[in-house]
Formats: C-alpha cells, structure tokens, sequence
C-alpha cells in the first residue's frame, strides 16, 4: 500500500500569534510526501530527504492520525523531499504535514471519503501534539491544502474566507532559521491591535495592505529588520515578514519584483522569484 502527495509551502498575509486569525497564500515551492504501509509493521518510521537528523515525529503522527480513522491502525514508513527551507516561515511543516497525510489517504485508497480541509485538520492537530507550533498553524495548512488566500480563525480552526490572486511573488531566505515554536508569543500578542486591523482588512479583500501591515507590525514584535519591507512598498501590492521569519515574501507584478529582487539579493541568503499557486496538495 503506497502513497504519494505534493504540497506547496506559504507565505503569510496575517501571522495568528497576535490574536489567534491568519492568513496565507500557497506559493509555487513543493514538500513531496511518499507513504509506504505494511500491515505488519510495528509504528510508522520517518525520514526526511534533507536532513537526516531532522525531527520527524510530525510526520510520523500524521501518518499513523490516517490509519487510526481510515485505515487499521497500519504501520510503514514516510519520506518527505522538499524544495522548502526548514524553519524559514515559507510553513515547511505544514506542506509536509499536508503532502504526508494526502499521501496516506492515496495508499489506503481513501481520499475521497474526507473533505480537503478536514484532511488538513488532521495534520495541524498532528503538529500541535508534535509541538512544532504555537497556533496549530491551520491559516498555514489551509493555504497550502486548498491553494489561493486562506483567512483563518485558529482558535476553532474554522474557515473564513478563501480567494484565488494570480500574484508573482518574490521571496528572499537569509540563512539563519527560526522556529515557530521558539517564536516570543508574549511579544506578538502586544501587537494585537494591529492584528485585528489586519484580520479586516484580509476579509475586506485588501490583502496586499493587510500583509504589508502584518510586516511592519511583526517585524517589530519579533525584532527583524523593516528594511524589506520599507524598500518594497513603493512597487508592491503587498510585502510582509513571512511567518516568524526569517524569510520576507513580496507580492504584486513580475516585473516589479525583478526589479526589487535586485536590491533583496544584495543581502546574504536566497532570493528567487515564483508565483502563488491555486490549487493545493495534491496526490501524485
């Protein structure tokens, strides 16, 4: 029985640590998830291909969330692949967490007996056991699992608004990585009342403002630089700090960002150019 997803990382419109809403939109960057179960198999091992050493009891949860309801509590094994930085804010854990439990369903032959969005509830409440976030991050999983814009209630993992926009989008990682768990909660929720400006602001459709707000406000709670995100606002629809950071995603015209992308590669670190995507995890 064997399975395999594709999920794309995402970059942040509204980060939900301030007052429990997000937003998120999928980017065109890929987490692989290849799922291989044996009934005969005692636990689920993990492996991801970048990093040997990594931590993978997400996936590992995921996969076994999926047997438990779906299947007969099967073990196996789960590899992810991954163009996404680990622990840069384009939300790793939550395209691996989506391409695994995607993956899972296709080796028990059961995709189509979930919605996508409760298949994404699995995985953010295997990352909550897992403790690899603060929120349960479902703004991130929902962007990544349906594709477009999400907006997010995380509190009660609800849904509340999804659009599509056909943004190019230019995203710069330097090379340090942070982890959301490790994120300083207690600052991000002094600027709540940002937050909430941004959360209307997401659900009004002026989503390149709402980012560009979270950016400034984010940068500021989380002590990053708003040298990013001042340099482009002049030529943007929307520029933010992605997540916790360190990576800074920017929205808006391709051209516009091929010219910003000069002045963002003058920093240390990766800066490419790709564009949001609609479609969400997929099986493969």
């Amino acid at each position: 029985m064997d399975g395999q997803a594709v999920a794309p990382a995402a970059g942040t419109v509204l980060n939900a640590l301030a007052n429990g809403k997000g937003s998120a939109f999928a980017i065109d960057e890929y987490t692989t998830a290849t799922v291989e179960l044996d009934a005969d198999a005692d636990g689920v091992t993990g492996r991801v291909a970048e990093d040997p050493d990594a931590d993978t009891e997400l996936i590992e949860r995921c996969v076994a969330a999926v047997t438990d309801r779906f299947g007969d509590g099967e073990g196996g094994s789960v590899r992810t692949e991954s163009e996404v930085p680990m622990a840069s804010g384009l939300k790793s854990s939550s395209a691996a967490a989506n391409a695994t439990v995607l993956a899972t369903l296709d080796a028990l032959d059961a995709a189509d007996e979930i919605s996508r969005a409760d298949a994404c509830r699995i995985g953010v409440q295997a990352a909550r056991d897992a403790g690899v976030t603060v929120t349960g991050a479902f703004d991130d999983a929902s962007a990544s699992m349906l594709g477009g814009v999400t907006v997010t209630d995380n509190a009660d993992d609800e849904l509340l608004a999804r659009e599509e926009r056909d943004w190019a989008v230019l995203v710069w990682t330097p090379p340090e990585r942070s982890f959301s768990a490790d994120a300083d909660v207690d600052s991000c929720k002094r600027v709540a009342p940002m937050a909430d400006l941004v959360a209307d602001l997401a659900l009004d459709g002026e989503l390149g403002r709402a980012m560009t707000v979270n950016g400034l406000a984010f940068c500021a709670a989380l002590e990053f630089p708003t040298d990013p995100v001042v340099e482009a606002m002049p030529v943007v629809h929307g520029v933010s700090l992605s997540g916790t950071g360190p990576s800074f995603t920017a929205v808006g015209d391709r051209g516009d960002l091929e010219a910003l992308r000069d002045r963002w590669s003058e920093r240390e670190g990766r800066t490419w150019l790709t564009t949001t995507q609609t479609e969400g995890t997929r099986i493969s």
